[in-house]
């Protein structure tokens, strides 16, 4: 009875917050390549959000590019794909996915959409029409990319202003990118970072593959595009007496001529190891399981990227417990912080003075490991990343 009294006593504020914690919502992701990851940091993030949210009991789907969704199926992890086809080109793949997704949601009840990419913004019209919410993760600031044209650069200028027009809610990965959108739109944007697991994965047949040893090589990660500076780690590698190889992870479908002048770039650095120098081994897109291999048994990770918000493979470094070395900008202090090492910006002599550093004296540098796993714990916590785009999504729907 006294059990019965005090459940009736309680406020009309807690029924009302207790029953939108049962609603369960149709929730659309668009704008990325698919699930599961095979490409980049926005699919990484589609997957583990995507993931989460069918856990806690959510409709969720995710839409797909037939071309990195081969052999998928209907659902992955209880989250329903819907595979479309895009325009293969670069300026057209990502805009000609986005707007036959947003045609075929048209015709599907859902009550919120999550885009992916400023760039989709002007797609944002259409459900708004519908009376389905839109929220759009910015990524970074993409007309700062080298790969665009003045063109692109300019179409990328105006998504921005569309995304705070037509978008019910802006989410930025990065408080450098909050304040951006703050200084030149005047619009207050959530703040959501990306997240990263805490992985440790012993040596096994990814390293044997291609010839490594725990703790016996260097690590660089990214899509290989010249915003990303892969030719910067190169060249101050190039500067290094040392038999350790440097690893380079990622491609790019849209970067073909940059790839090859990277590689012309390493055969100097191929034939020094006649000589017992280390090598540039290009190992191309790496996900999964390998992927962490290689990032919890590498000696030291470069973080070269000059150009958005938070980058997902850093924080994945972080988890793995690297040594990181990064470029010094905003961004990268934001995610990075006290817990790791920075070179001057885009000085490739000064990120091989860094990296010589600690290959002289890598005993000085390993309280790094476990202040960047600590790092990711206390603020980059998947779980914790859903918990914000869920809340977001349910003001969205009240």
């Amino acid at each position: 009875m006294v059990t019965s009294l005090a459940i009736g006593k309680l406020s009309p504020v807690f029924w009302y917050s207790f029953d939108c914690a049962l609603v369960k919502m149709r929730i659309a992701l668009m704008g990325t390549r698919g699930i599961p990851a095979r490409y980049g940091g926005f699919e990484t993030f589609a997957e583990e959000l995507s993931v989460r949210l069918a856990a806690r009991g959510h409709q969720v789907t995710v839409y797909c590019r037939s071309r990195y969704a081969q052999g998928v199926g209907d659902t992955y992890r209880r989250v329903r794909l819907v595979v479309l086809p895009a325009l293969r080109h670069k300026y057209l793949d990502t805009v000609s996915h986005s707007c036959i997704s947003v045609l075929h949601g048209l015709f599907h009840n859902y009550d919120v959409i999550l885009m992916c990419n400023a760039i989709n913004a002007i797609f944002a019209i259409l459900p708004r029409i519908a009376f389905q919410k839109v929220a759009i993760n910015v990524d970074g600031i993409e007309r700062r990319r080298l790969k665009w044209n003045s063109l692109g650069k300019l179409t990328y200028l105006l998504s921005e202003r569309l995304a705070t027009w037509l978008a019910h809610a802006v989410v930025a990965d990065a408080q450098v990118i909050h304040d951006y959108y703050q200084a030149h739109y005047g619009i207050e944007s959530v703040v959501i970072p990306y997240g990263a697991p805490l992985i440790s994965t012993p040596a096994g047949k990814t390293l044997r593959k291609w010839g490594l040893t725990p703790r016996g090589y260097l690590l660089y990660v990214s899509r290989l595009e010249p915003e990303n500076h892969a030719h910067t780690a190169i060249a101050a590698f190039q500067g290094l007496r040392t038999p350790l190889p440097l690893v380079v992870v990622g491609d790019a479908p849209y970067s073909k001529r940059y790839i090859s002048e990277l590689r012309r770039a390493a055969v100097e650095r191929a034939n020094l190891a006649r000589v017992g120098m280390g090598k540039v081994l290009f190992t191309g897109a790496v996900y999964g399981e390998p992927f962490e291999e290689l990032l919890s048994n590498a000696l030291l990770y470069v973080q070269a990227t000059e150009v958005g918000g938070t980058h997902p493979a850093l924080l994945q470094a972080m988890g793995a417990g690297n040594i990181v070395i990064a470029n010094d900008t905003p961004e990268h202090h934001e995610v990075l912080g006290p817990a790791g090492i920075y070179y001057r910006r885009n000085d490739s002599d000064d990120l091989s003075q860094k990296i010589a550093e600690v290959l002289q004296s890598p005993d000085r540098f390993e309280r790094f490991r476990a202040d960047a796993r600590q790092r990711v714990a206390l603020h980059y916590s998947w779980e914790t990343v859903t918990d914000r785009y869920e809340e977001l999504f349910r003001k969205l729907v009240q």
